[in-house]
Order: structure tokens, then sequence, then C-alpha cells
């Protein structure tokens, strides 16, 4: 069962999908979802099925800006809006009749597996959270993908974005992922390129871009500071173990930091094998560990 739903957060509408489990009885456990850098909710729609499947409610939404919800400016990725829309959700699943607001957990995924982070380390009302091929530390992140022969170029452009919007112009933007090596774009690489290209364009609400100041922003990201405040949630994080986009080596590194009690699963493949060959590796560790810590 799947129902379209709306919140406000922030003073903005946000709209997804409320999955309710068929053979329901009593109240539900419940996990808010939502999508990673550039993308919509209908992308991590399979993990939701698999979670409701197993008798998981889940509340599927866009982020401020992208795909249905409302937010100004489009396309804009800003950590502090998305991670806010998180507890809002959060807050909005507990009015919701048939859930146990006791029994709340997050999941999150690439660059929303660094915003999970956060939310557990600062909001107690999530009774477990998942990580997968997440963004664990903004700047080292950043750095993997810029070389540094480009960070003048990067940075003169966000400084020219900022003088811009100060004259009263709108935000710019970039493509978030070209076959072009030589473009500015926000997640560079054929890989990238190949999987929102296969994956984007049937979604009517999808973009191939984001603004500039997205980049600003996530330079300047830092759920690395928060790793160890999600003890003593339960931490499952699942990273892909030749994940580029999201280097698993910093992933990992983050994941050593955390306390317990957490749990890693390594999954085979670059970082979007966990929606292709490895879902169903990926999606049935993360219901395992939500039956587990949310019983």
């Amino acid at each position: 069962m799947r129902v379209d739903v709306e919140f406000a957060s922030d003073g903005v509408t946000l709209r997804g999908w409320l999955y309710r489990p068929d053979d329901a009885r009593g109240t539900t456990p419940l996990v808010v979802m939502t999508h990673g850098f550039a993308g919509v909710k209908e992308w991590v729609a399979p993990f939701a099925d698999v979670f409701s499947a197993a008798g998981l409610a889940c509340l599927v939404y866009d982020h401020p800006g992208f795909g249905t919800s409302e937010g100004e400016p489009r396309q804009e990725v800003d950590p502090t809006a998305q991670i806010e829309g998180y507890r809002d959700a959060i807050t909005f699943a507990q009015t919701l009749e048939g859930i146990d607001p006791e029994r709340i957990g997050v999941w999150g995924t690439s660059f929303s597996g660094g915003h999970v982070l956060v939310v557990a380390a600062t909001d107690r009302r999530v009774r477990a959270v998942v990580s997968q091929v997440p963004t664990t530390n903004g700047w080292a992140n950043f750095r993997s993908l810029v070389p540094t022969f480009m960070l003048p170029l990067v940075h003169a452009a966000i400084a020219a974005d900022r003088l811009a919007r100060a004259s009263g112009k709108p935000h710019q933007t970039i493509k978030a992922a070209s076959e072009n090596p030589t473009d500015f774009v926000a997640m560079p690489g054929i890989e990238a390129y190949q999987w929102l290209m296969a994956n984007g364009p049937q979604v009517p609400t999808w973009r191939n871009e984001v603004t500039v100041s997205s980049i600003d922003k996530f330079q300047s990201y830092t759920p690395e500071a928060f790793i160890r405040r999600v003890s003593p949630t339960p931490l499952l994080m699942v990273i892909a173990e030749q994940d580029t986009l999201t280097p698993s080596d910093i992933a990992l590194q983050s994941y050593a930091e955390a306390l317990e009690p957490k749990r890693l699963v390594l999954i085979p493949g670059p970082h979007f094998a966990v929606y292709e060959e490895q879902f169903e590796r990926a999606s049935s560790a993360a219901r395992d560990f939500f039956l587990d810590t949310l019983a």
C-alpha cells in the first residue's frame, strides 16, 4: 500500500509516499528515507518496496527543491535544509495513525547517507540508522573528486556565482554529470553520467543539474564531526568496496571512528552497484538490520 503524502519543513511543502505493510497489525515501525545528491524519490522506492514487504512502514520523499517537493532555488543541494527535512519527516511520521512513534528509523544513501549520521547523532527519536555508500566527510570527498589543478577554477566559479546573486541574478547551475571529462560538473566521471542517464530521464521531475552554490555547500559539509555521537543508536553502514564517488576508504575510516553498536556490510562493486547488481544484497542487509533494531 502506497499513498501520496506531504508535510511542511521550514515553510516548504515536501511531498512523497507513505508505504504501509499489507498485513500490519497494531502499530508499525517506520523508516524515513530520501535520495542522494541530485536524485529523486523514485530511485529510493525499490528499497521501500523491500522494507514494506517485510512489515516496515516507509516514508519516502523528495528533498526541498527536488522532484515533486517545493522549495527555491530548484536543484539546490543544501545539507542543512535536507537534514531539517529528515527531522520534520520524523515528526510527521509520529503523527500518523498506526505508526509507532517510538520505533522510527532513518535510511540515507550517497549524500543523504551523511545526513542520516547527523540526524541520528542529534535527534534521539531515531532508533536505528542505515547509511548506504555515504558521504561521511565533505571536504575529503570533495577533494577526491576535484583535482588540485581544478580547485582555483571551482572556487572562482563559486565566487562569481555569489557576486551574480548579490546583483539580483538567479542561481547559476551546472550539469550534475556529463560524458565530457572537461565539463565542470557536480559528479565527475563516466560511471555517474551513465547511471544518471539510464535512470533519470524516465522520471519527469528529474533534472541533470544542480546550482553552483551546491558545490560550495558540499565542500563545507562536515558529517564526520557527528560520527562518534551516533552511539548509542544502532548504526549500519553499507559500503561499496570499489566506490570512487563516495570513496570507500573515507567511509571505512568514518566507520572505524563510530562507536558501538555498529555493523558493517561490504558490497562488491562501485558506487551504483547497490542500486543495480548488488541491490538485493544491500536492501536485504538494511531490511534485516531494521527488523532487528526496530522490533
